[in-house]
């Protein structure tokens, strides 16, 4: 015998699956990093640094974002992105900031998970 859900059950599931991942974290502006604290930052790429860091802005700042060694650059100039990972809490990140990567999603909900 199939069993249905009930139609409101399965638009709550729809929606839920249409949702980017990114909503469902708190974002935090760039200008309120804190070092040691583990963030979710929304913005814009603006600059490739190295193979594997590059600087994202959002309308408060910007930051140098570092996704590893063994990772290289997969975004573009201009993307807009969503990234989680943690902020640096050396003495030279409390002059400049810099956020360690851990996961990266695209504005089209791919997700780039890092090493």
């Amino acid at each position: 015998m199939i069993r249905l859900l009930p139609t409101t059950t399965v638009a709550s599931l729809a929606l839920l699956l249409a949702t980017p991942v990114s909503f469902a974290k708190d974002v935090t502006k760039i200008e309120n990093l804190e070092r040691g604290s583990n963030v979710t930052l929304q913005g814009e790429v603006t600059r490739i640094l190295d193979e594997d860091e590059f600087r994202l802005q959002d309308e408060t700042g910007s930051v140098r974002v570092y996704i590893g060694w063994r990772n290289r650059v997969m975004v573009d100039v201009g993307e807009k992105v969503t990234v989680s990972g943690f902020v640096d809490d050396d003495l030279v990140s409390y002059f400049r900031p810099e956020v360690y990567a851990r996961e990266i999603v695209r504005e089209d909900g791919s997700s780039i998970a890092l090493d």
